[in-house]
């Protein structure tokens, strides 16, 4: 079944060639049991190594059962070893972290035989050499005859067709010897036995047949055969290790040197348990400013103005501009502001409002229309009447944009939300009685204070009220107050030549019979600091009474002659059409809001009515879009920038560690390496590749990294408690340090692949150890 033919095998050492092989030729039968005799270095073992597959040859054939082995690939002298071949070495070569029966079913794990079948084939393999009593024993437990016993069974477990013996019983007293020489006799009745041995005596005692060995030559040979098997009929399955074999391997051995795995995983964890305070801190932070955020910003609104900014555009501009150098000439550029280049005109259409008007209840209760309708405003004052505004400074009394208008006519004030249903919620949410009541009809509007219950001394001064500065006021001075609301048709007076003007007539103004009685019925405070500043510091109405003036005035004379005249009826002025819009939507005539003001339900809500009104602006030109302002979403953005860019910087400082960590593991995987050379090499002689050697230390370091990772997780957890109390004794925060879940498992992940990115190197050079030089290492 085995046939060796002319082979050779030359060691090159200096000027030094050493034949180890020297044309050799001999025949094997399938059962016999052949001792080789001969002196150290007559080339005995490296025969054997040939044949058993551990080394090649380097020229020559070697024949299995009729196949030739000239073009055998790696992984087919790996099966070859694996399922013809059995080696019984002189110093054992059990695995010593793995118990008997591991080492046993080693052979047959890279098989791929399953577990019951390998148990019994290893019991049965135990049982034959008489070890049926020390299956879970250690090989630590066990003597040096019984471990030779173990290797035997190991050998036989996968019923191999040769037995190779390189010096069984050269560690063994003699009564052992006679024992374990009595048992490979016995092996020999079913398969083809080669013994290499120094001993002529057991050899002629147990042997079938010698070969006397010297100088790589066969010298001779007791019993020659001469057939030459024609038929091939060699077909070896392939070897494979399964990862969950290499981690079972890796773990044995790791827990058998429990201190030092320990203290590897404590110092390769430090670059996790620094990264994990780092970001339990960035989170905690983050979740203390978003909580701050939510409670500051919660009430303000998102807000779409005519007129507005385009903030990407100014920052592109802005960029732009930064980036450039100085310009090497002295010509001077004619160029729009960047201000003005990003200024954007807002079409707020009737379809657009109804666009706004379908937001969804749950996200935004409150919907503001603020228009720039003009209010013909009265208030007796002093038994007078005089126009008055709900201005909120000096400057701010609100004519047309170029002053065309009487001092009369005002808008100003604050105009707050009615909820969507009709409900009045917004002010009973974010502002407190002071004096008098909440206002319950369009008419009624009411006084806001800050938290400091200080009023907008301008404002009252503009309403007509004759306070100082810092004075005590009397409420019910200002809840008595009423004010007239008059229409244009009484307000203004056509004159012959077409134009118009303001009526002087207050008293007769006030008793007109269209004309509007507005009640001050209450003052009232901001009830926390979130809502502090929604309402400017004045006189507030509903924008239900602003959309009653525009129902009052937008068919009157006024406004129809302004509509049919490009000059301005007030001041014969021309006007262009924008001119002319804005004087018609002061004076009432057109339906077009000058702001809309979208309150959210919630914080988290702001994100469902922007990604809304996002969508309008899909497949529509610049031109057409509405660009709105995210005041909160703006704050938001900034912080978590400033705060992710921390994060980012403390990371990276932090993950200088784990690279050291990468180089401890790979100089510990490489020790490893050292220390289990022997293992490879009996890994080997049981047929496992080269991929399989790498995955056994590729699952050593996976174990390490899986380790460490969780280790540095649950060192850096216990470290938030003592950070926590730290940071509450300085910043009265609660809670700080808080260790995302989701953050541990990344870790856990990246420490794991780190390492095992470590230990892959030494991983792969052990895989390119020698078999044969890995066996005779110490």
């Amino acid at each position: 079944m085995l046939n060796l033919q002319h082979l050779k095998k030359y060691y090159q050492v200096g000027d030094t060639t050493t034949k180890a092989l020297d044309d050799v030729n001999v025949n094997f039968r399938d059962r016999e049991f052949v001792a080789i005799l001969g002196t150290s270095g007559s080339g005995k073992t490296t025969l054997l190594n040939v044949i058993g597959g551990l080394d090649r040859y380097d020229s020559g054939n070697l024949i299995i059962n009729g196949k030739s082995t000239q073009n055998f690939q790696e992984q087919d002298w790996d099966a070859y070893r694996n399922n013809t071949v059995g080696f019984i070495f002189q110093d054992y070569n059990i695995i010593s972290h793995l118990n008997i029966l591991d080492n046993v079913t080693l052979g047959m794990t890279l098989s791929g035989v399953d577990a019951a079948t390998k148990k019994k084939r290893a019991q049965e393999a135990l049982t034959r050499v008489g070890l049926k009593n020390h299956i879970h024993k250690k090989p630590s437990q066990l003597s040096g005859g019984q471990l030779q016993r173990v290797a035997i069974a190991r050998a036989l477990a996968n019923d191999p067709q040769i037995l190779l013996a390189d010096e069984p019983t050269g560690a063994l007293d003699t009564n052992t010897s006679q024992e374990i020489m009595a048992l490979i006799k016995e092996l020999a009745q079913d398969r083809l036995v080669i013994m290499v041995t120094h001993n002529p005596q057991l050899a002629k005692q147990y042997a079938d047949r010698i070969i006397n060995f010297s100088d790589g030559k066969i010298l001779t040979d007791s019993n020659p055969e001469q057939t030459v098997l024609d038929s091939e009929s060699f077909h070896p399955r392939r070897t494979k290790m399964s990862f969950a074999t290499a981690l079972k391997l890796s773990f044995t051995n790791i827990i058998t040197k429990k201190g030092r795995t320990f203290l590897t995983m404590l110092a390769s964890s430090i670059g996790i348990i620094s990264i994990g305070i780092v970001l339990a801190l960035s989170n905690g932070f983050q979740k203390q400013i978003d909580k701050t955020q939510a409670e500051a910003l919660s009430q303000f609104p998102v807000t779409i103005s005519q007129v507005t900014s385009d903030s990407k555009q100014y920052q592109s501009e802005a960029n732009q501009n930064s980036n450039k150098s100085f310009p090497k000439n002295n010509r001077v550029i004619a160029k729009v502001n960047p201000v003005n280049a990003a200024q954007h005109f807002n079409q707020i259409t009737p379809a657009y409002v109804r666009y706004v008007n379908q937001i969804n209840a749950t996200d935004a209760r409150n919907i503001a229309l603020t228009y720039t309708t003009g209010f013909n405003l009265l208030r007796q004052v002093h038994g007078k009447y005089r126009p008055i505004t709900f201005a909120v400074s000096r400057n701010d009394t609100i004519n047309n944009s170029q002053n065309l208008m009487s001092a009369s006519v005002g808008v100003g004030g604050s105009v707050y939300p009615v909820n969507r249903n009709g409900r009045q919620t917004f002010l009973r949410k974010n502002y407190h009685v002071l004096a008098g009541r909440y206002p319950q009809k369009a008419n009624e509007i009411v006084l806001i204070a800050n938290k400091q219950n200080a009023v907008n001394l301008d404002a009252l001064k503009n309403a007509g009220f004759t306070f100082q500065n810092k004075e005590k006021l009397d409420p019910d001075q200002i809840l008595k107050t009423k004010i007239k609301l008059v229409a244009n048709d009484d307000f203004y007076t056509k004159l012959p030549t077409g134009n118009f003007i303001p009526n002087q007539n207050y008293q007769q103004l006030a008793q007109a019979p269209k004309t509007k009685t507005l009640k001050v019925v209450g003052i009232l405070r901001t009830s926390n600091k979130n809502s502090d500043g929604l309402l400017a510091g004045g006189f507030a109405y509903s924008d239900h009474l602003t959309k009653e003036v525009m129902q009052l005035n937008k068919n009157s004379a006024i406004v129809q002659a302004q509509k049919s005249s490009s000059i301005n009826v007030l001041t014969n002025e021309q006007l262009n059409s924008e001119q002319k819009a804005l004087l018609l939507t002061t004076l009432g005539g057109r339906k077009t809001p000058s702001m809309i003001q979208i309150y959210p339900n919630s914080f988290d809500e702001k994100d469902h009515i922007t990604s809304y009104l996002d969508r309008y602006n899909r497949g529509k030109s610049k031109a057409q879009t509405v660009i709105y302002n995210d005041l909160a979403g703006n704050i938001t953005s900034i912080t978590g920038g400033l705060m992710n860019a921390i994060t980012y910087v403390l990371v990276g400082f932090a993950a200088i560690s784990l690279i050291t960590s990468i180089i401890m593991i790979a100089i510990i995987t490489y020790t490893s390496v050292i220390e289990r050379t022997k293992e490879i090499g009996v890994l080997k002689a049981l047929g496992a590749r080269k991929k399989d050697i790498t995955r056994v230390f590729d699952a050593e370091t996976t174990i390490l990294g899986l380790g460490s990772g969780i280790l540095g997780i649950v060192i850096a957890w216990l470290l938030t408690f003592p950070a926590n109390a730290i940071l509450y004794n300085l910043t009265n925060l609660t809670h700080v340090a808080q260790l995302n879940p989701l953050h541990a498992v990344i870790l856990v992940i990246i420490s794991t692949i780190l390492t095992v990115l470590g230990g892959h190197i030494p991983a792969r050079m052990a895989a390119k150890k020698n078999a044969a030089i890995a066996l005779r290492s110490e």
